[in-house]
This record gives C-alpha cells, structure tokens and sequence, in this order.
C-alpha cells in the first residue's frame, strides 16, 4: 500500500530526487512507525516493574514469583498471569504498558502482595534486582520515617540496616533502570507482627512547670530491666535536651529506676525536655518498646538554702548572692538533721504532723501531734522546713527539734513563698548522717560525679545541649542517589 504523502512528493520530483526521497523515507519510516525520534526514554509500567525486581520483607532468597502484584483498578488479567511467570501474559503486559506510553499515560502504582502481620521485624528488608539495576529504593513507616539501607556495589540489591518496628506498616517504593533506556517504580506494602510485651517508661517532672536547678528527671520503667545488654538498649532510648546545654548522665537507680542530672545543677532559666522513645524496636526476648513518652519544663532562678546546724542559721542564696539570713533550730541530739544537699519535694500550707509516723510513740516525752504551717518537704521520711513557733526562744540558738528545721512563723511563710519544688537545701555541720542518694526523696546531688557516670548502662556523658536523639539511625533516608 502507497503512502499519500510519499507519493504526491514523488509525484512532482526529478529521478534523481524521487530516489533521495526515497532513502530518506526508507531511513525514516521505522522510527516514524514506532514513535520515537532517535532516542529512548520509555516508561516502564509498574507491572513491568514488579516483575523485575524481588522485595523481600523478611529477606528471604528472591525469585520472580516472589514479587506478585497485586491487580491494579483496571488492570486487565494478563498482568496477573504474567506475575505468576507466563511468558505470554509477560508479552501481552508489555504490549499494553507501550500502548500507554505511545499515548501519553503512564501505568498505576501496583502494590506488591503481603499478609498483614506476617513480617517478622527483627529480620531485614532486602530488595532484589532480577533484571536491570536499582535506581532508588526507599522504605517508609506510617509517619514518612524512613528506614536506612544499603546498595549493592552492583546496583543490583539493597539491605536495610535500620531496624524495624513491629506492628507497624512499611510502604516500599522501588525504581529501576532495565537498561535499554526503560525506567519505572512500583509500589510495596507490608506490616511486622504485633509486639508480645512491651515497655514504656514514666518520665518526672512531667507538668511544664518551673522547678528549681537541683530538680532530677527520672525514668520509671514498666518492667524491671537486669540484663546489661537490653540496659543499654532501654538507656539509648532516653534522650535529653536543654538550652542552654549541658553534661549530664544517666544512673540505674535499681532494675526499674534511672535518675538524670548534669554534672553540676541545671542553669537558671533552662529549657529542659526529654524522651523515651523505642516504640515498636526490640530490646530483647520477646520485649519491644511500647508508646513513646516525652516530658518538658524549665528552671526559675537558682536557690539555695544553707543551713549551719551548728550556728543555728540558714542562709538563702538566689543566683549566688545572700539574699536572707535566718535564725532557725534544727535536730537535737538522738533527732539530729541530716547532713548533705536535699531537693525541695512539695510545699503545704498546712501539715497535720504526727510523731508516731516517725517512730516517737505516743505518750512520751518526744511524742506530738499537731498542724503545722507554711511546710517544705525535703525527704519523704518527714524533714521539712516549716514554722515552729513554740521554739522561737531556741532558734538561733540552740538544736532542739526532731529532725526538721524550724524558725519563726513569718520567716517560714517568706520561705514558702519564695522556694519551689526543686530549689535546693544543704545543711552542714550537723551530727545526723548524710541525706540518702535515693529512695527518700533526692539525694542525688551528694553522689559523686564520677561514681554517677559509673552507673551509665552506656558509659557515656550526654551532652544536653546536641539535643541528643533516641535513634538517628532510623531518620536516615533509604534512597539510593539522586535520580538521573
């Protein structure tokens, strides 16, 4: 059959040209007939795609049947087939993806088959190119997170090397280059098991409020943590941060507690945040982290109450300078105060004290019952600074309490007003013994720093200031290279 065109050229040509018109037709009619222009940049549809590639959710050994997409809306039945390994299925698939690159459209995003809940987390992602090359993989949790991974010196598979988190859904989006000038993408999707025992963690303070610089941030963990290992698996799932920075540590109290504190007190007017976070990642056995937790609060002025036991005075510092000089009676001989640095634990205006909780019993000559007002409580055992104006004759003078520290009515009431949870009281030269590190409120400050980083299940100082993070690892993207 004679083309109209061709032949109303030839129609009006010498010999001579009518045979250059000819060659030249010769040359052009094939690439005129396939619709290109010399070069090829084909779209591959994504049921080309999935057949050349293998995703692995459990990293198992790739084949072509391993890789079956799922029918796309409007997909016909050959693209199935053709997943399963039919050579005429395969054919009938191309055919349809170069009949919607010759016009214009581009095939949907077919997501590759997966039983819900069946991916084991602990276990990689590998994906596997079967033909042609890996252009870029990434592999994404529900939140955009996505997972870090590896290539192939040959471009030819891709590892995971972050972790993933269990009962949670990846989506695995895979490019490839068939190397004839074909490229395309396709879609994967699968979702680990669920977690058979979680762990969370109650992070203190936790209300946003003001505290003073001697306030601690504690961790108490839902399950008892022994084994060193999963210790520093939990400890790397803390993180602190504060403006401004500073080195601080953490200290496994007991199998179920951490403490943290910087190495001196935390700067006046900080902004204090921190986060346990290893939701959905192993810790050991059969315990992955439960909900994420994080907490957030800052710091007013930096205050300390000074009490010399044996001179019968307290004096407040505020940043540093003496603001206030007390005369006050602390514990007499039997009862007498314990020494070192206590935290400020709650404060009321009112306090109904009852010497039986402290081991006094009643009737005797030590024993009391009676309201107290304008208290700040420095250990859970029953210390408080507070009024005691039945001994404003001793105060100054002499130690005649039993344990706490006393001074008059109006002197408690300003210092009511004027400390908070947190701000700090240290009593010298006193015959009682030093305050307990733990278990009686915070006793924290008296550890020594070195001994503190000691009981590090990791070893390390955290600098604050870096706003360490629980898992960098895991917000390193998955892609591969920029895309050519």
């Amino acid at each position: 059959m004679r083309h109209p065109q061709l032949w109303n050229i030839l129609e009006g040509t010498t010999p001579m040209r009518a045979r250059t018109v000819v060659a030249v037709a010769v040359v052009l009619a094939p690439l005129a007939l396939c619709g290109c222009s010399g070069s090829r940049a084909d779209r591959l549809s994504a049921g080309d795609v999935a057949r050349m590639v293998n995703i692995s959710p459990a990293g198992r050994p790739g084949t072509a049947s391993d890789a079956v997409p799922a029918a796309a809306p409007g997909a016909n039945a050959s693209a199935s087939k053709a997943a399963a390994g039919s050579d005429a299925a395969a054919k009938g698939a191309a055919a349809q993806g170069a009949a919607a690159k010759d016009g214009g459209a581009s095939a949907a995003a077919a997501p590759v088959a997966s039983v819900p809940g069946s991916v084991d987390p602990n276990q990689p992602v590998v994906v596997r190119a079967l033909h042609g090359t890996l252009t870029d993989v990434t592999v994404a949790g529900p939140d955009g997170t996505q997972l870090a991974g590896a290539i192939s010196a040959d471009d030819r598979s891709w590892s995971s090397t972050g972790p993933l988190s269990a009962g949670r859904s990846y989506t695995v989006r895979v490019g490839v280059d068939d190397g004839q000038g074909g490229r395309g993408s396709t879609v994967a999707t699968f979702t680990t098991r669920a977690a058979p025992e979680t762990l969370t963690a109650k992070l203190t303070p936790g209300d946003g409020a003001v505290y003073g610089v001697g306030e601690p941030i504690t961790a108490t963990l839902s399950n008892p943590i022994h084994d060193p290992a999963e210790r520093r698996v939990v400890e790397g799932g803390l993180s602190v941060s504060s403006s401004p920075g500073v080195q601080g540590a953490w200290y496994w109290v007991d199998d179920s507690t951490l403490h943290f504190r910087p190495e001196s007190y935390w700067p006046a007017h900080a902004r204090i945040g921190a986060a346990f976070d290893l939701d959905g990642r192993l810790i050991g056995g059969k315990l992955y982290g439960g909900p994420a937790s994080r907490i957030s609060f800052s710091t007013g002025d930096k205050l300390l109450a000074l009490t010399d036991a044996a001179a019968h005075y307290l004096t407040v510092y505020r940043n540093g300078n003496a603001i206030n000089t007390i005369p006050v009676t602390t514990g007499k001989p039997g009862f007498s105060t314990r020494s070192g640095i206590k935290v400020v634990l709650e404060q009321s205006p009112v306090v109904f004290m009852n010497s039986s909780t402290v081991g006094i019993p009643d009737g005797t000559d030590d024993s009391y019952h009676k309201d107290v007002a304008w208290d700040t409580r420095v250990t859970w055992s029953g210390e408080y600074v507070h009024a005691a104006p039945w001994s404003v004759g001793a105060q100054g003078v002499a130690n005649i309490s039993h344990g706490c520290v006393g001074m008059s009515t109006g002197n408690a009431h300003w210092f009511y007003d004027t400390f908070r949870r947190g701000d700090l009281v240290q009593v010298v030269n006193s015959y009682g013994h030093m305050m307990e590190p733990f278990g009686n409120g915070f006793g924290d400050w008296n550890v020594d720093w070195d001994r503190w980083k000691s009981h590090s299940a990791l070893q390390r100082v955290v600098d604050t200031g870096a706003g360490a993070v629980a898992d960098q690892e895991q917000s390193r993207p998955g892609y591969l290279r920029p895309a050519a």
